[in-house]
């Protein structure tokens, strides 16, 4: 519980001074004060999570795992990754490249 002392002295009948403003700081507030900062921590990184789409493009794919257009190409042909081609477009679904990886593993 956090506790406030302000020390006043008295000089004459028409002159107050007030010195100082003391408060006081428990090891229960700095206690509480850690756990609430934890959880604020916490809740910003949560809501901070990006977003992944469902499906993804070529490109994208290839930044994510970090490989280049032949390796994707190869993990295509191999039937390693499932693709869907709209267009001249080659599209992955996220489910399937984790499952992919864990595979892997």
């Amino acid at each position: 519980m956090l506790k406030a002392f302000t020390a006043c002295f008295i000089i004459d009948d028409n002159f107050n001074v007030c010195v100082m403003s003391v408060e006081i700081i428990t090891k229960d507030d700095l206690q509480q004060f850690r756990y609430d900062l934890l959880n604020d921590i916490r809740s910003l990184l949560d809501n901070s999570k990006p977003q992944v789409k469902e499906w993804l493009k070529a490109a994208e794919v290839r930044q994510l795992l970090k490989i280049s257009a032949g390796t994707l190409l190869t993990l295509r042909a191999n039937g390693r990754l499932a693709y869907s081609k709209i267009g001249g477009t080659y599209y992955y679904r996220y489910g399937d490249i984790q499952k992919m990886l864990t595979d892997a593993k």
